[in-house]
């Protein structure tokens, strides 16, 4: 109740100001897969396009929901005959009418970073699709407190050696829903960065037997994280501003950060955390 009484008070300070809505930001013509496509299928559409989801429509162009990496990487197989139908999870309401403030808490409360906008709330067929990344396009910098990097960090970060596995990699990021790891070396330096969209487009979303442990690199032959992860590391220090770190984000293009310090990994930002930070000041357009 009271989180709910503090969005709306401060909604009032915006009343007589014209906001930006969902429609003048999101992503037209979106690419998206029919509920009884294969997901292998869906997989390779993921994969030549780039993307974290997919709209899953159905026979009559209607939305019926979002597949998301995590799903995809589930599947072992590449003869799987599984359809996608069962894998498509709820996705908030969200219609190009709707400010982006509020669209941005629908995407929070789901813990979703893409989200399919529907003509309106009778016309279930797609009209785009709307992420965090897009609206954090759409801060205003300047309304952000002086607060820093290292006061919303996240210090309990789960890491991988170089030389793991990726079946321990794979394993556990279904188990604990990372959606990236940092990668470190055995002085405890971080070297890059592994995530669920690296694993698919190296084409390893299939990698045989699950280690219990992400430092369990006696699996013999399973490939190893360095051959994958993601280099440089982008990284800022725990004094930046909250606000360099959201331009960094979208300057490369990554859904999180590292914060280091002497190459030491101090904790991660994501675009869940900053877009939290957002909106608690009001701070999109």
């Amino acid at each position: 109740m009271q989180e709910a009484a503090c969005y709306q008070a401060h909604s009032l300070i915006f009343q007589g100001v014209k906001q930006m809505i969902v429609g003048d930001i999101m992503t037209k013509d979106p690419v998206y897969v029919r509920e009884s496509d294969l997901m292998t299928y869906a997989r390779q559409v993921m994969r030549d396009n780039h993307l974290h989801g997919l709209p899953v429509l159905d026979e009559n162009d209607r939305v019926v929901g979002m597949l998301d990496v995590q799903d995809i990487l589930r599947i072992r197989s590449n003869r799987s005959e599984v359809t996608v139908g069962g894998y498509a999870g709820e996705s908030p309401l969200i219609t190009p009418d709707m400010e982006i403030r509020d669209a941005a808490k629908l995407l929070l409360d789901a813990q979703q970073h893409r989200a399919p906008v529907l003509n309106s709330s009778t016309d279930k067929t797609i009209a785009g699709i709307v992420s965090d990344s897009n609206l954090l396009k759409h801060v205003r910098l300047t309304r952000l407190p002086r607060k820093t990097v290292d006061d919303i960090m996240n210090t309990k970060v789960t890491t991988a050696y170089h030389d793991d596995t990726i079946s321990g990699i794979w394993g556990n990021m279904l188990d604990g829903k990372y959606t990236g790891v940092p990668v470190i070396s055995h002085a405890d330096e971080v070297l890059g960065i592994v995530t669920r969209s690296d694993i698919i487009k190296a084409g390893f979303a299939r990698t045989g037997n699950r280690s219990s442990d992400f430092h369990d690199s006696l699996s013999g032959d399973a490939p190893k994280v360095e051959r994958m992860m993601s280099t440089p590391i982008y990284s800022v220090s725990p004094g930046t501003p909250i606000s360099k770190a959201i331009e960094a984000i979208i300057h490369y293009d990554v859904g999180r950060i590292c914060v280091t310090d002497d190459k030491k990994l101090m904790g991660m930002v994501d675009r869940f955390s900053l877009m939290k930070e957002c909106l608690e000041v009001q701070g999109f357009e």
